[in-house]
């Protein structure tokens, strides 16, 4: 790492708005205090890593019911004791039923390329798709985990019973969703129940989904995958004409998945394959970068954002043409990933000017998410990115469940005859970045965050801004962001004007924003075994510490012979 303080070279200088949490024994860090209580419930009453992520994810699924649920999906990234690395992907999959010419789109180009008729890719049971996540959720569990499934879900079926306290975050995704929110009988009742949104601080009961969760506690995911409730989502969907069937269910299988793994400056970058996007291209990024005096140049900096961008127009170029479901595109990851490519791609960036990378612009992506981190003192690491897709994904409740469905079919391409055209049984492109960094041997780092598209370029700025300007994770993760896919560049209003203008003085068309990407949280791991848990700003992030430990056997209060 770096061995300089960054602010002597920075373009931009920021406080950080948040404390990271220390610890030695175990570490949560959630995007929400709640379901980071949950899982340090569980490592503190003696569970492993794989028992807290869980808990979390559950938790989370009640308190931030607009980014994550049962019925969507997600990459589960694991280090294990060993050193080992393995990826479980449940992402969601078009269903059996579904085709490519299923939606008819509005437009043939952006920004609505995406959009079709009456939106039923975007709003209602039609909107759904295969859903892994609580199937991946309770294999993890099952496969590496040391508590029962009733136990991990207990914090959440105790939330969803006795209600929790709305945060004004949640609050305002509530009001932005309102309009859609209200066209459901069923979602509405929960969230807008006098027909405005919860007010923040008041207490939001969730008793039919509840209900919903003791009986995945009692039953397990069969109940869902083959089972009763899996048999009520499947003909809410089939009453409205969608395409979820019981046979999607019972046909969905979770898939393990051998990491990505690249190098930069002597650290070991390592991330999902395919269908992710993140893990090819932050190798990508980092490979070009790495040919740069990229400390030197500065955080912040006109010089260094230019280059940024410019990767950034590099990697979204490739990104739309050859990723997607390696079942269905043939990806090129030995190419993409090599050095000898990145030498290729850094000999046509212009250090003076901004160039048109022909960028095959990359469709949107919703930005929904939610993402965990935890580690336990054995020397596991779980980083998990979790999904519904779209803000409360397809706006409904199933009547009596309390679920809220998915709405991944807007992920696909609605045009027939593209790579991420629909059919049945393709899983979803996605830009989810659970990653890690390790060096020797050794682990580093280990990230996430939810944004969408913006996901895996801030993900890379956190990398270099830790290994290149030597930031700590807590400034890493908070750290102004840049994005770009290809045309408009978008800076997080932390960086100053100045900075703003000599970009546009390269030729980049730039615009302000108020965040990019959402709230990013990572553990960074100490040589001495302590880890530093941080949160961003950008959303409820909370990290939390466990240090200390039981009492050594025989060592306890007793009053002595002499009766003190």
């Amino acid at each position: 790492m770096a061995e300089f303080d960054w602010r002597d070279r920075a373009g931009a200088l920021f406080e950080c708005k948040k404390k990271p949490a220390l610890g030695s024994r175990g570490m949560v860090v959630t995007n929400h205090p709640l379901a980071s209580t949950a899982g340090m419930q569980m490592l503190a009453g003696g569970g492993n890593a794989f028992d807290a992520a869980i808990a979390s994810l559950f938790a989370l699924t009640v308190v931030e019911p607009q980014m994550v649920g049962i019925v969507g999906g997600g990459l589960c990234h694991i280090r294990f004791a060993d050193g080992k690395h393995t990826v479980i992907d449940g992402q969601a999959r078009a269903p059996l039923a579904s085709s490519p010419d299923c939606f008819q789109p509005i437009s043939d180009t952006l920004p609505d390329y995406l959009e079709t008729v009456g939106r039923e890719n975007t709003i209602g049971p039609k909107a759904v798709a295969s859903p892994g996540n609580l199937k991946a959720w309770c294999e993890v569990l099952d496969r590496f985990g040391t508590i029962s499934l009733a136990d991990a879900m207990a914090p959440a079926i105790g939330y969803a019973s006795n209600g929790f306290s709305v945060t004004p975050y949640l609050n305002e995704c509530i009001s932005d969703a309102a309009e859609d929110l209200l066209r459901d009988a069923s979602i509405s009742a929960i969230f807008l129940p006098d027909g405005t949104p919860t007010s923040a601080g008041s207490r939001l009961v969730m008793g039919d989904y509840a209900e919903t969760l003791r009986a995945i506690a009692s039953e397990g995911s069969d109940v869902f995958y083959g089972g009763s409730l899996g048999g009520t989502v499947a003909d809410y969907c089939y009453k409205a004409n969608g395409f979820l069937s019981v046979a999607d269910l019972e046909d969905y299988a979770t898939i393990e998945r051998d990491v990505i793994q690249g190098t930069y400056r002597g650290y070991e970058i390592v991330g999902p394959p395919p269908p992710a996007a993140s893990g090819i291209h932050i190798v990508q990024m980092m490979n070009i970068l790495e040919g740069f005096r990229v400390g030197e140049l500065g955080f912040g900096t006109p010089e260094m954002l230019h280059l940024l961008a410019e990767v950034l127009k590099i990697a979204f170029a490739d990104r739309q043409a050859v990723t997607g479901d390696p079942a269905f595109v043939d990806v090129p990851v030995d190419r993409l990933i090599s050095k000898a490519y990145a030498d290729e791609r850094r000999s046509e960036i212009d250090l003076k000017r901004a160039k048109s990378w022909e960028a095959r612009v990359a469709l949107p992506e919703s930005a929904n998410t939610t993402h965990l981190t935890v580690a336990d003192d054995e020397g596991n690491i779980v980083a998990m990115t979790q999904s519904i897709n779209s803000l409360f994904g397809a706006k409904t409740v199933v009547p009596g469940t309390g679920i809220i469905p998915n709405n991944y079919m807007h992920v696909f391409d609605p045009h027939p005859g593209h790579a991420l055209s629909i059919a049945p049984g393709k899983r979803v492109t996605t830009s989810n970045a659970p990653m890690m960094a390790t060096k020797d041997g050794k682990p580093v780092l280990a990230l996430g965050l939810p944004g969408g598209l913006t996901i895996f370029p801030s993900v890379m700025q956190a990398l270099i801004s830790i290994i290149d300007h030597g930031m700590s994770v807590q400034e890493a993760v908070e750290a102004p962001r840049l994005w770009t896919q290809g045309g408009l560049v978008e800076l997080e209003t932390g960086f100053p004007d100045s900075v703003r203008d000599a970009l546009m003085e390269r030729g980049h068309e730039v615009q302000m924003m108020p965040h990019v990407g959402g709230g990013m949280n990572a553990i960074a791991f100490g040589d001495d075994g302590q880890m530093t848990g941080a949160a961003c700003w950008r959303a409820d992030g909370t990290p939390i510490a466990l240090s200390g430990g039981l009492a050594r056997p025989g060592v306890r209060f007793w009053p002595d012979k002499a009766g003190r």
